[in-house]
């Protein structure tokens, strides 16, 4: 006969007599079964089941301090978060206008708005003479003819568009600017600063103008295509040469203000409705309360021709054999 089985057998006669003597006793009974739980459960199961404990057990041994960091987290103080307060960054203070109300934008904060200067030349032009100049003046403007096809005179879209475009060229550039600051060991000259300040507020064109043209599923498909391409063909353009990266910039933004004059034109005769201007560009470029959207199409304007003399500038100094470190960044001039 195996062990097993012989286990099995005395189990089978002995359990019955060690259980009835067990609860007989009135000793036994008076303390606490070693064999049995609490509620006549054996203590092998009770062992067993404590892994998924209740949730008054749960209760009963947490920390007095743990149970009402949760109680807060469940409901409580929404002000207890536990991380926040350990790492000391939760925002206590609310940002208020000059006027004394609430600043109600967390993209962008009341010390980054500007009043745009309007009074630049708008009819600057850069007149390609090298080689490299004319072949970037020449792809922006083969670049120019499928938009005007895809687009024609919507001009809420087409300013959508391009300023999905317009974002990436500073964003690119001064990445390549940090990482080469890095790798050398050197100082930027502000150029960093300056070219992601450029990206920064073309993104802001952007947020504005999805305030007033509502993008269709298939111009945001575009948007992603074209993004994708033009973000890897200006890195390759920067790496390979600056000079003839920035030069397209500023044509694009030679360009952009074409475009943007061709808006306010359609806005002046009536051909597109002159409504009042989005909250965030109000706030953002300082307008007064009762700004249109003409107001905004003329800062935004604006903006662009101080980035087309940015980039027409950085490329002359790489045309004139220096790096953008040896030349102040012009920062903040928009």
């Amino acid at each position: 006969m195996s062990s097993r089985m012989a286990g099995s057998i005395l189990l089978r006669h002995a359990g019955k007599r060690l259980f009835a003597a067990a609860a007989a006793s009135p000793t036994a009974a008076a303390r606490p079964s070693l064999l049995a739980g609490a509620d006549g459960v054996p203590a092998v199961m009770v062992r067993l089941m404590s892994t998924s404990s209740s949730p008054a057990a749960a209760a009963a041994a947490t920390p007095p301090q743990k149970a009402k960091e949760e109680a807060a987290k469940d409901g409580g103080d929404k002000k207890a978060v536990v991380i926040n307060s350990y790492w000391g960054i939760e925002q206590t203070n609310k940002l208020m206008r000059e006027d004394g109300t609430e600043w109600k934008w967390t993209c962008f904060r009341p010390w980054e708005t500007y009043t745009a200067d309007t009074s630049i030349d708008l009819t600057r032009h850069h007149e390609p003479k090298t080689m490299l100049d004319k072949i970037a003046y020449w792809t922006v403007k083969s670049l120019r003819f499928p938009t005007d096809v895809f687009f024609q005179r919507r001009y809420g879209c087409r300013a959508m568009m391009l300023e999905t475009v317009a974002a990436v060229p500073g964003m690119v550039g001064g990445m390549l600017l940090h990482l080469r600051s890095l790798r050398r060991f050197e100082q930027s000259g502000g150029w960093i600063r300056a070219l992601l300040e450029e990206a920064e507020n073309e993104r802001m064109h952007l947020m504005t103008f999805m305030e007033v043209a509502k993008p269709r599923w298939y111009e945001r498909a575009l948007v992603i295509a074209v993004q994708g391409v033009f973000f890897n063909a200006y890195f390759l353009g920067y790496l390979l040469s600056p000079k003839f990266a920035h030069r397209v910039v500023g044509y694009l933004e030679e360009e952009a203000i074409h475009s943007y004059t061709e808006y306010l034109k359609d806005l002046e005769v009536g051909k597109i409705d002159n409504v009042p201007a989005p909250a965030i560009a109000i706030d953002y470029w300082r307008l007064p309360a009762n700004a249109t959207l003409k107001d905004v199409v003329t800062v935004v304007r604006a903006d662009e021709a101080h980035h087309r003399d940015v980039n027409h500038f950085a490329s002359d100094i790489h045309c004139q054999g220096m790096q953008l470190k040896e030349s102040p960044a012009p920062i903040g001039y928009h």
